[in-house]
C-alpha cells in the first residue's frame, strides 16, 4: 500500500482526539453475519464521549482561531452528537458556544427534549437556541451572527455535521491511520462501512484513500436522504476537497457509493432494524451503537449479509461513528425490545 501524498503536517490542526483509535476484531457478531466484521472505534476519540466529530473539529477550531473567533456556532439536530462534541470543545478552549438545534419530528418526546446530548450540551455551558419543527435554522444563524457581531463578539460558524472542506481533513487523516493499522496488523478488507449523514466523513475517508493511491469501497448507508442525493452530496464534497490539496477532482468519478434502504420514515427516526441491530451489537460484543447513525448503518449490513449481497466470508470494516449518548433520549423506543420480559 502507498503512503499518502498529503502533508498534513502543512495542515492548521489543534490535537484534540485521543488518535489512533482502536481497530478490533469481532468473534461473535462475525459468527452471526458470516463475514468477519472488524470495527474502527472512533466512538473512542475521548473528547465528550468521542465519536467522529472531534476528527473534524481538529482542523475547524484551528481555523477558528487562526480567525481570532470566540464563540462556535453551529447547527444540528436537537439530539445532534456534533452539536455536543462542539459544545465541549468550545468549553476545552474557553470559548463561548451557541448551539442552533431543530426539534426534527418523528422522534420520541419524553426523554429526546432533555436527556441524552441535550443534558450534555448543558453540562458543557452551551447556549441553546431551540427550533421548533419547519423553523429556518439557517436563516436565523445568519441573523445570530449578526447580533454577535454588533455585540463585540468574533463568532465562526461551523457547518452542520463540520462537513465542508476544512472539517474533512480530519478523516483524510483517519484513512491514512486506517491503512497504517491494516498494514501493521496484516489485515486485508474488501470494504469500509459507514452511516453518511452531512457527507465529510465519507468524503474525507475518500478523497485520503485516492491521495494514497489505494482502491478501496466505502459503501455509505445513509441516515437522511435517498440513494441518489446522497452520492450526489458525498461526490461534490469530495471533488471540493480533491480540488484543495491539489489533486484531480475527476478521480471522484465512480468513488462514491451510498444506499439508501435504511433511513426508515426520516432523520432520527427510529426503525425496527436499527433497534434490532443496537441490541443485537449490545448483547453479541458488548458494543454500544446510537439511534441515528451508527444504528441505521449496522442494520444495513447485517441486512446486506443476510441477502448475500456482502458476500460470506468478506472482512468488512465497520466504522463506528459514536453517538450512544443519545441512546438515553431514545429510552422508550429502545425499550420496545424489553416490553415482554
Amino acid at each position: 500500500m502507498n503512503k499518502t501524498k498529503v502533508n498534513f503536517d502543512a495542515i492548521s490542526r489543534i490535537k484534540i482526539a485521543h488518535t489512533p483509535t482502536p481497530l478490533e476484531s469481532t468473534s461473535r457478531l462475525s459468527d452471526a453475519l458470516g463475514c468477519q466484521i472488524f470495527i474502527k472505534r472512533d466512538d473512542c476519540t475521548g473528547l465528550a464521549g468521542g465519536g467522529n466529530k472531534v476528527r473534524k473539529l481538529e482542523y475547524l477550531l484551528a481555523d477558528a482561531k487562526n480567525q481570532g473567533a470566540d464563540t462556535l456556532i453551529t447547527i444540528g439536530g436537537l439530539q445532534s452528537n456534533h452539536a455536543r462534541q462542539t459544545a465541549a470543545v468550545a468549553a476545552k478552549f474557553g470559548l463561548r458556544c451557541e448551539l442552533v438545534l431543530e426539534d426534527i419530528p418523528g422522534t420520541p418526546k419524553q426523554e429526546y427534549y432533555h436527556n441524552g446530548n441535550v443534558l450534555l450540551n448543558k453540562l458543557f455551558g452551551a447556549n441553546i437556541h431551540h427550533m421548533g419543527v419547519g423553523q429556518d435554522s439557517i436563516s436565523y444563524s445568519e441573523m445570530l451572527i449578526d447580533k454577535l457581531i454588533q455585540n463585540g463578539q468574533k463568532p465562526y460558524l461551523i457547518p452542520i455535521g463540520g462537513s465542508n472542506v476544512i472539517g474533512s481533513f480530519g478523516y483524510m487523516r483517519c484513512a491514512n491511520e486506517i491503512v497504517q493499522q491494516l498494514e501493521s496488523h496484516n489485515i486485508t478488507i474488501d470494504q469500509i462501512v459507514l452511516a453518511s449523514g452531512s457527507a465529510g466523513t465519507q468524503a474525507g475517508l475518500l478523497a485520503g484513500l485516492i491521495a494514497a493511491q489505494i482502491d478501496l469501497p466505502v459503501l455509505g448507508i445513509c441516515v437522511s436522504r435517498s440513494t441518489l442525493d446522497q452520492q450526489e452530496l458525498v461526490e461534490s464534497l469530495l471533488r471540493k476537497i480533491l480540488k484543495n490539496r491539489g489533486i484531480d477532482p475527476e478521480l471522484a468519478k465512480g468513488k462514491v457509493n451510498c444506499i439508501g434502504d435504511y433511513v426508515g420514515e426520516g432523520y432520527g427516526i427510529v426503525t425496527e432494524t436499527m433497534i434490532a441491530a443496537v441490541n443485537q451489537c449490545a448483547q453479541l460484543e458488548g458494543l454500544l451503537l446510537d439511534p441515528v447513525y451508527t444504528g441505521k448503518a449496522m442494520a444495513g449490513l447485517i441486512d446486506l449479509c443476510h441477502q448475500g449481497v456482502i458476500a460470506k466470508g468478506s472482512n468488512q470494516l465497520f466504522l463506528h461513528t459514536g453517538g450512544s449518548q443519545a441512546l438515553f433520549a431514545y429510552r422508550d423506543n429502545i425499550n420496545l425490545i424489553f416490553k415482554d420480559n
